[in-house]
């Protein structure tokens, strides 16, 4: 299966490893994304709570991305790790296309 995504944003690894994290966002989530501009924070969701205890649920799922908060990973992004010989090696930029191919092993029998 090979299937096409654009470089969405390169990021450092968050523990200061020697490699990068680079997100992709496929064609069609990124057309479909430009037919309702994004706010500068994202989709805000308004997540109310009566007392303490359900602020601290609803603050983690929020965290997590389950509440869309933007602080959580997106949905509809593909995260690569890759070390930085190999991001070096293939020069990749913000808005850059890059295919992505996926094959299964075939199995020899044991």
């Amino acid at each position: 299966m090979k299937k096409e995504f654009v470089v969405k944003s390169i990021d450092s690894a968050p523990d200061g490893a020697p490699y990068v994290v680079i997100s992709l966002s496929s064609l069609k989530d990124l057309k479909e994304g430009s037919q309702n501009p994004p706010s500068a924070f994202g989709s805000p969701k308004v997540m109310g709570f009566s007392n303490m205890n359900d602020m601290m649920k609803d603050l983690n799922k929020m965290m997590s991305g389950g509440g869309g908060g933007g602080f959580g990973m997106q949905s509809g992004v593909t995260q690569l790790k890759l070390e930085m010989h190999e991001y070096k090696e293939m020069s990749l930029s913000v808005g850059d296309k890059v295919f992505l191919e996926l094959s299964k092993a075939e199995a020899l029998g044991v």
